[in-house]
């Protein structure tokens, strides 16, 4: 590094990170580096980390570490980055699934006086260079850490089960490879051993100021197969043996306003296919109703009946979701999944699920007598038999409650979200 940005002998603490959040995991299966900036217009970021972590279990949690690399060499990025992102995800830095880290302004050249090519403007040609200097820092701060690197951006969103199908797609792969390729766009999506991200970043460096990373990395693969004495088509097939394709996609590209100022991008990986938003399942006929502002068309009753899922403005202390059974039900198990794909930071957060017996004595005497079930009453009647816990609701209902009249999940705070139930 000293060698291809040479200002760095005059500031050699400047290849470390002056400012990181986390508990520093290592010897993890997978490590993901995603570096982001402050954008003028729209920040995508929070999002994007809901939909990484959206459904991962806690086995897959313990394996993995996200690096957030905040790319901004001002006192002001820095701030932004962390006060956006510790107060939403402070279980995930205390467990260390997820880290934040920041290079010294003296990390970065000067960038004024770049040469101009591929008819790229001035400014164009400084993020392009920037954003390779980014990767850099963040591959070698990564490499230590895990057997393999994932590269993503800020502003994308993830298939639920993403982790395990990077993992068994590796395991797959019986041939060396330097690259798989989890996304068609950019630099999204792409996985490195981490034994070779030395060797990469290197290559990076020497062509920091040349073209862009994803070119850099089509020309490395050139440099290592390609035999100048034969034809483009041979060089590509060389090319596929080191960079494999995954199909169907992981990753979708979900942000149109660009980290380059001005710049709007509308690109989406058609191999990655339709969203899952919701569930379907065969529920008994009720009747539902709730005290949340639904959001257009989003309603409560699409949900139950498997058409799609329901979404709200930000409940408030006292609202409810109620489903009342047609016909009195003797119910073993219930689910409820809140958030979705798209919207995963969407989820009901202190939200308790109560039942109404539907035996009227039982009621009376539970009212009388306090519960007898060793669950808590409410003022009405209802037995609270659980509670959302990470977005979902699930358990078992003790069959000595006997038929259920209604089932209601009842809100005991503010929530600062909107609220979207994927899943009954």
């Amino acid at each position: 590094m000293y060698y291809y940005l040479p200002h760095l002998q005059e500031y050699e603490d400047a290849i470390f990170p002056n400012v990181i959040f986390g508990q520093q995991r290592t010897g993890v299966s997978m490590v993901i580096g995603i570096p982001t900036v402050k954008r003028k217009k729209q920040n995508y970021l929070i999002d994007t980390l809901h939909s990484l972590l959206y459904q991962l279990s806690e086995e897959q949690m313990k394996d993995c570490v996200i690096i957030i690399f905040i790319a901004e060499v001002s006192v002001h990025g820095k701030k932004w980055g962390l006060t956006k992102i510790l107060p939403s995800f402070p279980r995930e830095v205390q467990s260390g699934v997820l880290e934040v880290i920041s290079p010294p302004a003296s990390y970065y050249p000067d960038l004024s006086n770049l040469k101009k090519t591929f008819g790229d403007s001035e400014d164009r040609v400084r993020w392009r260079t920037k954003q390779n200097l980014d990767y850099s820092f963040l591959m070698l701060y990564a490499q230590p850490k895990g057997r393999f690197y994932l590269q993503l951006e800020d502003d994308i969103i993830a298939k639920p089960d993403y982790i395990e199908s990077v993992k068994s797609f590796a395991a797959q792969q019986s041939q060396d490879w330097m690259v798989l390729e989890f996304s068609q766009l950019g630099f999204i999506g792409k996985l490195f051993k981490s034994e070779d991200l030395p060797f990469i970043v290197e290559f990076f460096l020497m062509f920091y100021k040349d073209k862009p990373v994803d070119w850099l990395i089509d020309h490395l693969l050139w440099v290592k197969v390609c035999n100048p004495e034969k034809d483009a088509t041979h060089c590509e097939t060389e090319k596929s043996k080191l960079r494999i394709r995954a199909k169907p996609s992981l990753f979708q590209h979900m942000g149109i306003y660009s980290s380059l100022a001005g710049k709007i991008q509308n690109l989406k990986d058609k191999d990655f296919g339709e969203n899952l938003l919701h569930i379907a399942h065969n529920n008994p006929p009720a009747k539902v109703d709730t005290s949340l502002t639904i959001y257009q068309q989003y309603t409560l009753e699409q949900l139950y009946k498997g058409q799609n899922f329901f979404w709200a403005l930000a409940p408030v202390a006292g609202d409810y979701i109620r489903f009342t059974f047609l016909n009195p039900l003797q119910v073993e198990k219930y689910l409820f999944r809140s958030g979705n794909m798209e919207h995963p930071g969407d989820k009901l957060f202190n939200t308790t699920v109560e039942v109404l017996p539907a035996d009227e004595m039982l009621r009376k005497e539970m009212a009388d007598n306090g519960s007898k079930f060793n669950y808590p009453v409410t003022k009405d009647g209802y037995l609270k038999i659980g509670a959302f816990e990470n977005g979902i609701a699930e358990g078992s209902i003790s069959q000595r409650v006997g038929r259920i009249q209604a089932i209601r999940l009842s809100v005991t705070s503010d929530s600062p979200v909107w609220a979207i139930l994927s899943e009954v």
